[in-house]
């Protein structure tokens, strides 16, 4: 080498230098690699075991040896798959062989959101979830208990009907008392029919006024449970407790919302009218002489077409009110944190990204490293440089050095050929005669030989 020409290191990285950062610097940072996809690993696993731990059934040690079990095994599969693919991907540089590897972390990806991520969504977002379904399930009982208060209640519509026309036929009585309507005073049979159509239609409005009451004690009750689950849900024990007590509350309002719908009265109203219709009797006219009797059977007429009014009026609306659909409450159905995470994956968003970025954090370092690794191939690292030789490339470099030095020094000390004797006659024959220029030309060992 000459003394003008540059070190080999000084050599290298004059012809690549960003390609020599580049490899140096993973060199540097492969023991990071290693070690940050060793703690994402972990952080997998223990997410996974909190996370399978509510869903297993069983004694308490079988529960914690097979959550242990099954979240080791998640650790180490993840961590191995993105070793695998950090040491492999980044080096596989045919079209059809990185296709095949992206394939393959595709899959492995989709396979560690399968056994690990929606666990560690569970672990992070389980009691949250379950609390959003305490939540909306209140909130379908609250809409069935004042659905069925409604239709309980709204047979009290019929209530002010009801007492107008008890009124309107004790009014009668008393005028038919008067000798109003047959034109004789006195309590006979007009009076007492119309008598008995008021008491009938007092007692049908009692029974809806103790409705009533019945209704507004119910309606109570299931008011005071819709408050207790709300406590429930807004308290900080453990949710497993706080599910269990709901779920008691639920049964409890289920039956209050049941009782509701039996205490209604428009049934008892529907079958007072008809009543009244069909089942009315006209009594034989009492009157001491054939023209008061006559009077007394247009009168009773008259009031059994009012009595039919009356009914069909009564029976119309109760109809109404029975075609009224029939409230079927919704059933408490308990959820592990695991399931209402599913159930209401749209809601818990933001944890499900963290749950599946643990686990998929090492993709993007395996990304950097094909992009590295390609620059490295695109800038030409050098086969052989001072920061990347081992001892073994060392000791092998000075013994092919020592052997091109030897076979030089062999060369050196063979004898010269000697001079005057005739090349062989095949060689005579073909050496072509001497050109003019030629002749005027000597060697420089012929030169030297004649100074």
């Amino acid at each position: 080498m000459s003394p003008s020409s540059p070190p080999v290191s000084q050599l290298s990285l004059a012809r690549s230098p960003t390609s020599v950062l580049l490899a140096s610097g993973v060199n540097r940072l492969e023991v990071t690699l290693k070690l940050t996809t060793a703690i994402l690993a972990l952080a997998a696993g223990v997410y996974t075991y909190l996370g399978v731990r509510e869903l297993l059934n069983g004694s308490p040690t079988t529960v914690l040896f097979a959550a242990v079990i099954y979240s080791v095994a998640v650790s180490v599969g993840i961590y191995s798959f993105w070793v695998f693919m950090m040491q492999f991907m980044p080096h596989v540089t045919q079209a059809t062989g990185r296709g095949l590897m992206a394939g393959c972390m595709l899959l492995g990806s989709l396979m560690i959101v399968a056994m690990s991520s929606w666990l560690n969504a569970s672990a992070l977002a389980g009691a949250a979830a379950i609390q959003q379904h305490l939540a909306i399930t209140v909130q379908n009982y609250t809409r069935d208990l004042d659905a069925a208060n409604t239709n309980a209640i709204a047979a009290q519509g019929l209530l002010p009907d009801i007492q107008l026309a008890s009124s309107r036929f004790a009014k009668l009585a008393e005028a038919e008392r008067a000798g109003s309507l047959t034109g004789t005073s006195g309590s006979g049979t007009v009076v007492q029919l119309l008598t008995q159509m008021s008491s009938q239609l007092d007692s049908l409005g009692q029974q809806v006024q103790d409705s009533a009451k019945r209704v507004s004690s119910l309606y109570d009750q299931g008011t005071k449970s819709l408050a207790r689950m709300r406590e429930l849900i807004s308290d900080r024990g453990p949710i497993a407790a706080r599910s269990d007590a709901f779920a008691t509350e639920s049964l409890t309002l289920m039956g209050v919302i049941a009782n509701l719908q039996q205490t209604s009265v428009a049934p008892a109203v529907k079958r007072a009218a008809t009543s009244l219709a069909s089942g009315f009797i006209a009594p034989a006219a009492g009157g001491r002489t054939g023209d008061l009797a006559e009077r007394q059977t247009a009168v009773v007429g008259k009031v059994e077409s009012s009595i039919g009014t009356q009914a069909a009026s009564l029976a119309d609306a109760a109809d109404k009110i029975l075609a009224m659909p029939k409230v079927e409450p919704a059933r408490y159905q308990t959820l592990s944190p695991a399931e209402a995470v599913l159930r209401y994956a749209g809601d818990f968003i933001p944890s499900w990204a963290g749950a599946i970025s643990i686990d998929l954090m090492p993709a993007v370092l395996v990304l950097i490293l094909c992009v590295v690794h390609a620059a490295i191939r695109r800038e030409g690292l050098p086969a052989v440089t001072a920061s990347n030789l081992t001892a073994g490339d060392l000791v092998a470099a000075m013994r092919v050095a020592r052997e091109v030095e030897e076979a030089r020094r062999a060369a050196d000390a063979a004898p010269a050929p000697v001079r005057g004797v005739a090349p062989p006659p095949d060689v005579a024959e073909e050496t072509p005669p001497p050109t003019a220029a030629e002749e005027n030309v000597k060697s420089l060992s012929s030169a030297r030989l004649g100074k």
